[in-house]
């Protein structure tokens, strides 16, 4: 994990790596916007862009910028000791409506299960 700190009253983005480097394969203008809203985030915000991730309570939240013909999404948590984590990023192309892939949600269920373990250690 690769942990960003803004300022003194900023909470600290943590990524999970595989959802960094799935996010540096963004466009640029994709990822200018999504690290406003994580920026925006982190400074105890919500960004236009980012809403909750529905069936995974609160603080969870997903952003999504549209793009040419797809959709950029980065989904992250707010976690316990204030701090923010990236745990995915990917690139939704539009052939099935605007809901998420079973097969993301799914992932984003498991990392999250994993954050969870290894916060109790």
């Amino acid at each position: 994990m690769t942990t960003y700190g803004l300022s003194d009253d900023t909470r600290p983005v943590g990524w999970i790596r595989a959802a960094r480097k799935a996010f540096e394969t963004f466009p640029v203008i994709v990822r200018d916007r999504i690290n406003t809203a994580l920026t925006i985030a982190a400074e105890g915000g919500k960004a236009d862009i980012a809403k909750p991730l529905k069936g995974f309570g609160p603080g969870v939240m997903e952003i999504a910028v549209r793009y040419r013909t797809d959709a950029w999404r980065v989904v992250y948590a707010l976690e316990t000791n204030g701090g923010l984590r990236v745990i995915h990023a990917f690139r939704k192309k539009s052939k099935s409506g605007i809901k998420t892939p079973k097969a993301e949600i799914d992932l984003v269920r498991g990392r999250l299960s994993r954050l969870k373990g290894e916060s109790l250690k």
